[in-house]
């Protein structure tokens, strides 16, 4: 009886052992021609849900390289008009400064020269005037000559163009020649910020005797950040302001947004053309001279897509799953183009039928078990 009993369990699971060595054969004979029939549990432990696939406008891109920049107006170079030593800033690299802002004070006994010269030549202007007006009203009666008149009025209108130079070189270093009338000379000047920006640039310490010709500060203004880029003459006849930008920073992942404003019309020795963009949106982690590789859309045409998640890859070629019925999935071959959200735009090695159902979530599994068919 015993004997009976461990015959029977035996037979049992060389039955059962059978019957999972058959189901195993199943799948592994439907992978090597790139199918795989899944059972009902693995079916439903891979979450996959079935899609289409859809034909979608897709705009056809340039890569490019450029770079971040600003407009000429929002970069300034701050230098002495007139030499003097650096009596005081307290200026540093990154500092944020308000238009009118003192930047530095500078001290040269010749602003004091300046202004005593001013002050002289208005004197003698006033003596002039009134003796060009004298002159005048003489020569209505006929008293004086001529040659007397036209005399005062010289002298007069070339010391009046004195003064009205002077009054441009007070103006330059920001004294007031009101103020110097009323007695008050100073022998020191104020250098003010002419725009909002910050400092990026500090050449100068107290005590230095500056020139005109010297850097002393720059100062960049960062609302109007523009991306500047370079596109080769083979492609420029693609371009079209208005066409939609996105640009990556090197060794960034962030995507920004741009869109065409202006495209040059002068090609560079290195045979590209400057196309300058706008942003969508000011990020304050950007600075000028950043270098970006950019993508513009270009002309836009139909093309068929599938959502990304129905890509997978296997020894560097792309898939997708193709349903059939059995919950049998079959691996057909395509190539990968523009990305357009969260779709791909791609190309069908095999053709399909119109409306087959396609893998759209648990390809990865899928591929999963193909790969492990091939190790």
């Amino acid at each position: 009886m015993r004997n009976i009993l461990l015959f029977s369990i035996g037979a049992i699971l060389l039955m059962a052992c059978g019957s999972k060595k058959q189901e195993q054969a199943v799948v592994v004979d439907s992978l090597s021609a790139n199918m795989i029939t899944l059972t009902s549990s693995q079916y439903k432990a891979s979450n996959i849900t079935l899609g289409k696939v859809e034909r979608k406008p897709v705009a056809k891109q340039i890569t490019v390289n450029g770079k971040l920049d600003v407009p000429p107006q929002n970069l300034v170079i701050i230098s002495a008009p007139m030499g003097g030593f650096v009596k005081s800033t307290q200026l540093l690299q990154g500092m944020k400064v308000k238009k009118g802002d003192v930047l530095t004070v500078l001290e040269n006994q010749e602003y004091i020269q300046l202004q005593q010269d001013y002050l002289d030549s208005s004197s003698k202007l006033e003596f002039l005037q009134m003796e060009y007006n004298r002159q005048q009203e003489l020569a209505k009666e006929n008293v004086n000559a001529q040659k007397a008149l036209q005399q005062s009025k010289s002298q007069y209108e070339s010391m009046k163009a004195m003064v009205s130079g002077l009054e441009a070189k007070l103006a330059m270093i920001n004294l007031s020649p009101a103020s110097i009338k009323n007695g008050r000379i100073k022998s020191t000047v104020n250098l003010t910020a002419p725009i909002d920006g910050f400092i990026t640039t500090v050449n100068v310490n107290i005590g230095q005797f500056v020139t005109p010709t010297e850097v002393m500060f720059k100062i960049v203004n960062l609302e109007h950040m523009h991306a500047e880029l370079q596109v080769y003459e083979k492609d420029i006849n693609k371009i079209a302001v208005g066409q939609k930008v996105t640009f990556q920073l090197a060794n960034d992942t962030a995507i920004y947004n741009a869109s065409v404003y202006l495209v040059g019309k002068e090609i560079s020795p290195e045979r590209t053309v400057r196309i300058h963009c706008h942003l969508d949106k000011v990020d304050k982690s950007l600075l000028p001279g950043m270098f970006v590789t950019a993508n513009i859309e270009t002309v836009s045409a139909e093309a068929d897509v599938v959502p990304t998640t129905s890509i997978s890859n296997f020894e560097g070629k792309d898939y997708i799953f193709v349903s059939s019925s059995d919950n049998q999935f079959k691996a057909i071959r395509v190539n990968t183009g523009i990305a357009v959200g969260e779709f791909t735009e791609v190309q069908l090695l095999e053709k399909l039928v119109a409306g087959a159902p396609i893998v759209t979530l648990g390809a990865f599994e899928l591929m999963g078990l193909l790969k492990n068919k091939q190790e």
